[in-house]
């Protein structure tokens, strides 16, 4: 089940100036409309397994489950007030949890792994954004960047909360530290999102190695970029990410909703 609105795409990732090994994992599925990003956590080798498993399952869960009834959400239930799709992703989102779950209790080296996830599923007649922890979705549109994620994090409550500055939050020493993540533990909280495709728009999937050093008006200055191909915008922010320090892992999805 491919989606309606032909879409074009990107992705790079970078491990970054100071991390030896990248624990983001990334899928692109056109033929079953998924996109998806994942930062793992857990330090070396455990973080990459997490979000390696994670990308797996939500991609083989959305595949087996394309076409199929409401039914095929089981054993999670069914939310009548979401589309189908929305409750698809928030189903595989909490089978990838358990499969994580799985993995910990096979290994004691795998203790303690975790994953954001942030995805993109588009449908036929439906299209939704799932999300846990601190990678992010934006979309540009009409030339604005809006963010469609909100931050599963510390420094993200205290800045709802109004205790801390969005430029503070960006310094703070605790900005890494994610309140909600697939962490093999009791089904987890999905957020999802229905979204509505439009021609010309653009979205990024991200993880924190981006935005965490660059600004989203930077972001939306090199999204916004027409003149090179989608491959060169995500080259661009991974080299923007790196300019500013590159403190982490680092990775770029981009779709670009084409003109029928």
């Amino acid at each position: 089940m491919t989606p309606a609105l032909p879409i074009s795409w990107a992705v790079r990732t970078d491990a970054g100036l100071r991390r030896t090994s990248n624990e983001d994992s990334h899928s692109t599925r056109p033929d079953v409309g998924l996109f998806i990003v994942a930062d793992g956590m857990g330090g070396h080798v455990a973080g990459e397994v997490a979000s390696r498993v994670a990308v797996e399952s939500i991609a083989a869960f959305i595949q087996e489950t394309a076409g199929a009834d409401k039914n095929r959400t089981w054993p999670f239930p069914f939310e009548p007030e979401l589309s189908f799709e929305a409750n698809r992703l928030k189903a595989a989102f909490r089978l990838a949890n358990r499969r994580i779950g799985a993995a910990i209790a096979d290994s004691q080296d795998l203790r303690g792994m975790a994953t954001t996830a942030s995805a993109i599923l588009l449908g036929p007649t439906h299209s939704c954004v799932g999300h846990i922890g601190d990678s992010r979705v934006y979309v540009l549109r009409d030339g604005g960047l809006i963010q469609l994620t909100h931050d599963h994090s510390w420094v993200e409550e205290q800045v709802r909360a109004g205790t801390l500055t969005p430029d503070a939050a960006r310094q703070h020493p605790w900005r890494n530290v994610v309140t909600r993540a697939l962490s093999g533990g009791e089904d987890p909280d999905i957020d999802v999102v229905e979204i509505r495709p439009a021609a010309g728009e653009r979205y990024l999937l991200c993880s924190d190695g981006l935005f965490g050093v660059v600004t989203d008006d930077r972001i939306a200055e090199l999204l916004g970029d027409r003149s090179g191909s989608l491959e060169d915008i995500c080259g661009r922010l991974i080299a923007a990410a790196n300019a500013a320090g590159g403190p982490d892992n680092i990775t770029a999805m981009l779709l670009q909703v084409d003109v029928p």
